[in-house]
C-alpha cells in the first residue's frame, strides 16, 4: 500500500483502507476504484491522506493503534460530554464533567494497554477518518500523543491516568466559546482569537471545581499554550513553572494540529510536524519532551514514499521502535531506474543514510 495526498490522486485508483467518519462508520469502502466524483468527495470532507492499493508494495500494511471499538467509545465520551457543557449553565458544567469522570478514567486505562501492546510505533495516519467536530477528534488524538510520550518517559501509571485525563479535557473550555467563533470556517480575527484564547482559563475553572478530580488535570487545561520561553498564554509562564504534563500537552497538541486538515491550511506530513517541535524546542518546547515524542511516534509512517540522499526510492515498509527517524524501507528505485527485484534497507544498519526527501505523488502505480 502506499500513501497518498488527496490533491494527487487520480481516477483508477483503488482505495488501499477504507474511509470512516469519526464514530467508525465506512464512508467509502477499502478497493473501491476512484473516480473525478469520489475524488471531489474526499477533498471536500478535508481528508488529507489516502492509502492506495499498489500491486508492488501490497505487503506493506499501516501501522496499527487503538482498537475500532476503543475508538468509537471514546469519540462518544468526549462528544456526548462536551456537547452537554454547551447546553448546561456553568454550575452545572461541573456536574456533566464529573458523570464523565469515571468513564474518562476507563477509556484512559484502556488506551494505555492498547498502546503498550502494540509493538509499533504510534501513527495515527493509519486510520483514515473525517470529523463533524475537529476538537472531538483532536481531543482523543493529543490524549494518544500524550499518553505515547508519558510512556516513553516511564511515567507510572497513576501518573498516566492523570496525564490522560488532562489531555483528553485539555480543550473543554472551548466548548464555552460562542459556536459561530468556534466553527468559524476560514482564519478568526484579533478579537476573536482573543475569545478563543479564553478557554484555556474557562476550563481550568470548570475542571476545578470537580472535586474527584486532581487538580492537577484543570492545570493541564490552564497551562496547554503556555511556552518555556514565556511566549503563550493564558499568563506567560516560563520554564518550571508550567508543569510538566503541560508541556507533554503542548506537544502533542502543537503536532496535532499541524499534521490535520484545517480550513486554512492543508495538513503537513508528520516529519514535517515534528521539524515545527525542534524548530522550537528549548524555546517553546521542552527538549526531553520533543525528544521521546520523536521516539515514540512515526513520523515516517508505513507506505510513505521516501527518497534517501544517495538518491535511492522507496517505500517505508517497517519502523524501528525507538528511532521513529530511523526506519526499514523497500527501496523500488536504484539509479533512476525501476527494479524488477525490490529489498529492503534498514537505516538502523546504514549511518550513513538519511531520508532526503518524501514523495507521495509523483511515483507511478503499475496496475
Amino acid at each position: 500500500m502506499r500513501l497518498w495526498t488527496t490533491e494527487s490522486l487520480t481516477q483508477g485508483m483503488r482505495l488501499g483502507k477504507s474511509i470512516r467518519n469519526e464514530r467508525g462508520q465506512i464512508l467509502i469502502n477499502e478497493g473501491i476504484e476512484l473516480n473525478e466524483k469520489l475524488i471531489r468527495r474526499l477533498k471536500e470532507l478535508g481528508i488529507p491522506f489516502v492509502y492506495i492499493q499498489d500491486p508492488r508494495t501490497e505487503h506493506i500494511k499501516p501501522g496499527k493503534n487503538i482498537t475500532e471499538t476503543l475508538r468509537r467509545e471514546a469519540i462518544s465520551t468526549i462528544e456526548n460530554t462536551f456537547t452537554d457543557l454547551q447546553k448546561n449553565d456553568s454550575l452545572s458544567s461541573s456536574f456533566v464533567i464529573e458523570k464523565a469522570y469515571r468513564r474518562f478514567s476507563g477509556l484512559i486505562r484502556h488506551i494505555m494497554n492498547d498502546i503498550r501492546s502494540n509493538d509499533e510505533l504510534l501513527t495515527l495516519l493509519a486510520d483514515v477518518y473525517t470529523y463533524d467536530n475537529y476538537i472531538f477528534t483532536h481531543s482523543l488524538n493529543v490524549t494518544l500523543y500524550s499518553l505515547a510520550i508519558g510512556m516513553e518517559l516511564k511515567l507510572s501509571s497513576k501518573q498516566l491516568e492523570t496525564l490522560g485525563l488532562g489531555a483528553i479535557l485539555h480543550d473543554v473550555g472551548k466548548m464555552l466559546v460562542p459556536v459561530e467563533i468556534l466553527m468559524k470556517p476560514g482564519r478568526l480575527t484579533k478579537e476573536e482569537f482573543e475569545e478563543i484564547k479564553k478557554h484555556s482559563e474557562t476550563g481550568f475553572h470548570l475542571i476545578r471545581n470537580v472535586q474527584t478530580l486532581p487538580l492537577l488535570v484543570a492545570h493541564c487545561a490552564y497551562q496547554h499554550h503556555e511556552r518555556i520561553d514565556g511566549s503563550g498564554y493564558p499568563r506567560g509562564l516560563t520554564g518550571d513553572d508550567i508543569h510538566f504534563f503541560g508541556k507533554i500537552i503542548a506537544v502533542a497538541d502543537v503536532f496535532d494540529a499541524v499534521t490535520s486538515n484545517r480550513v486554512y491550511r492543508s495538513a503537513m506530513l508528520p516529519h514535517e510536524g515534528l521539524e515545527i517541535l525542534y524548530a522550537g524546542s528549548g524555546v517553546q518546547f521542552e527538549m526531553k519532551v520533543v525528544e521521546a515524542f520523536r521516539r515514540a511516534v512515526a513520523v515516517y509512517p508505513n507506505g510513505l514514499g521516501v527518497t534517501l540522499n544517495d538518491g535511492r526510492k522507496g517505500i517505508v515498509s517497517r519502523q524501528n521502535v525507538g528511532c521513529s527517524d530511523r526506519p526499514v524501507i523497500e527501496i523500488l528505485e536504484e539509479n533512476g531506474e525501476q527494479l524488477e527485484a525490490p529489498y529492503e534497507l534498514d537505516l538502523n544498519n546504514h549511518n550513513h543514510l538519511v531520508i532526503a526527501g518524501c514523495d507521495t505523488a509523483q511515483a507511478k502505480i503499475n496496475n
